[in-house]
């Protein structure tokens, strides 16, 4: 029958060689990931089982607030939001290790909505979840009318979508920050975190982000998850920070930045959590406990070489680190990447960065 029908039959031929092909690029792409290891129930991990927790314990060196969005829709989008789990309980578990106690707050205080994300979900994260004073702390938020600035040595502002609708204008919010500030203690916060500095007005009358170099979620950021991002937030927060007065430290999209100006830190995305929060303990005046980099932090780093430096520099700190340090590389992350390149149109980019995922498992084959 196709005999008759050439064009048919050379349709029909096409359309089947590029199922073909596209499944077996999905099962080379499946491949790449590190199947074993996705494979491991992380979801029954304790903080006491975790050695940087339970060892050489530091002694109280005061109180750390952390303040988490109350709010769970994006606006009128209908979308659900709140705080991310993964910013919270990263700098938490810091701070703790750091010695410090940790209070968490919220506008509305109660038990507020939480963004948890299962592809970003690891040991520390799952910890928290099954911590029972950190579920506690959680469930049972402090309002932040109820807040004594003066109790804390320092604030860290979790991130979260909701953030941007109920941190800029809280006259609580606002007057924490100013206290904590001008009192030389430390301000942190992380991604839309930053959102809770665009309306802080100092005793002087200047604002408080007036030539300050700052970083948080940026537009590009924001813009690719979200296109319609403008119509649903309040404002675009990059755009926000630099009207009132900001120098914006702008970081390769989804990779750690943070930004250090005096006792003001602030960070650009989730995967800057672990610096910022060490920096804050550093700015507190402290060497921040010794913690084994995890393998997220190290895939971090070898897409920062790549954007920075080339394929060539990554594959050189992949040998390093796999090799020579016998440290692990999260391949999910670099793998996320490419997907991230090839939502963005940037074909090289994908096909370069799918070779660096296929590097590193190679490399980590045989080691």
């Amino acid at each position: 029958m196709l005999k008759k029908y050439p064009k048919l039959k050379w349709t029909l031929i096409s359309i089947l060689s590029l199922v073909i092909l596209i499944v077996s690029f999905g099962l080379w792409f499946i491949n790449l990931l590190p199947l074993e290891e996705m494979k491991k129930d992380l979801t029954k991990s304790k903080a006491e089982d975790i050695a940087y927790l339970s060892q050489n314990v530091i002694s109280n060196r005061g109180k750390i607030l952390a303040v988490v969005t109350s709010t769970n829709t994006m606006g009128n989008s209908g979308k659900s939001t709140g705080y991310e789990l993964t910013e919270l309980s990263r700098a938490y578990y810091v701070f703790k290790a750091n010695g410090f106690e940790v209070d968490v707050a919220s506008p509305l205080g109660g038990k507020p909505p939480v963004v948890i994300d299962k592809d970003d979900m690891r040991e520390f994260d799952y910890a928290f979840l099954n911590d029972p004073i950190a579920q506690y702390k959680t469930s049972n938020t402090i309002a932040l009318d109820n807040v004594i600035a003066e109790d804390y040595e320092a604030v860290y502002f979790v991130g979260g979508k909701g953030a941007m609708f109920d941190f800029p204008n809280n006259k609580a919010i606002q007057e924490i920050v100013k206290k904590i500030y001008q009192s030389r203690k430390v301000i942190g916060a992380v991604c839309h975190g930053p959102s809770a500095l665009v309306n802080v007005t100092l005793d002087n009358g200047t604002h408080l982000l007036e030539n300050k170099t700052v970083s948080s979620f940026t537009n590009k950021e924001e813009l690719l998850l979200i296109p319609d991002a403008e119509s649903i937030f309040p404002f675009l927060l990059q755009d926000k920070l630099v009207s009132k007065g900001a120098k914006f430290h702008e970081g390769t999209m989804y990779l750690e930045t943070i930004s250090h100006d005096n006792n003001l830190i602030t960070g650009q995305n989730p995967w800057s959590t672990w610096k910022l929060a060490e920096t804050m303990v550093k700015q507190l005046g402290y060497t921040p406990k010794y913690r084994k980099i995890t393998g997220e932090e190290n895939a971090v780093k070898v897409l920062q070489v790549y954007e920075n430096e080339g394929s060539k520099k990554a594959k050189e700190l992949i040998d390093k680190l796999l090799i020579s340090e016998n440290k692990s590389i999260d391949r999910l992350l670099l793998a996320s990447h490419s997907v991230i390149a090839g939502m963005k149109g940037e074909i090289g980019r994908f096909f370069g960065l799918l070779g660096l995922t296929s590097y590193a498992k190679n490399k980590a084959k045989n080691k």
